[in-house]
């Protein structure tokens, strides 16, 4: 099992990734008074077929040619399932996918949300031709990182470019502090 929500989150990017798409998007929500930790994440992959969404949550079934088992999407819907929350997934061939789940937050067994600045900004950087739009929100505050938005203001400038890079990482950084007031989730 993934020790930390954002590796889940990595790993169900990556398989996006691997469905072609050209936009991820992935949207967190803290809710302290509704003690809930809610994770989203939708693309414009290939999709899956209806017989490949009904096997996806098994964990001895994968697309993948490397390796004969998938244990990204079995271990965030146990994760969500062990707190009480929720886990969905809905999927159409040749328009998107997309992966919800829920979490009490409170729960003694909820995964740490982990370091999401790091996984989003690894995202960013090892896939420059893939869009994402990220959301996090915490309770009344809200912040966004929208790749779409940086390409309009840089042009050809690419993400790596090392001032381009830094700022990404500390905008990720500081913005996720400033949302949650530093507190670890």
């Amino acid at each position: 099992m993934l020790t930390e929500l954002s590796l889940n989150i990595l790993d169900v990017a990556n398989n996006s990734i691997r469905a072609g798409a050209s936009l991820i998007i992935i949207e967190v929500a803290i809710h302290n008074d509704e003690d809930t930790l809610t994770i989203k994440i939708i693309d414009n992959g290939h999709g899956m077929t209806k017989e490949q969404l009904t096997q996806v949550e098994d964990p001895f079934f994968t697309t993948r040619s490397t390796r004969d088992v998938g244990l990204g999407i079995p271990f965030l819907k146990q994760a969500a399932k062990i707190t009480g929350g929720c886990f969905t997934i809905e999927s159409i061939p040749n328009e998107h996918t997309s992966v919800y789940a829920s979490f009490c937050l409170s729960h003694i067994d909820r995964m740490p949300l982990g370091d999401l600045s790091s996984t989003i900004y690894s995202l960013v950087m090892a896939n420059p031709k893939i869009d994402f739009s990220f959301v996090f929100q915490c309770d009344d505050k809200e912040f966004t990182l929208d790749t779409r938005r940086f390409r309009e203001i840089l042009g050809d400038v690419p993400f790596n470019t090392p001032t381009v890079s830094e700022f990404i990482r500390d905008y990720l950084i500081e913005n996720y502090n400033e949302t949650t007031g530093g507190y670890s989730f």
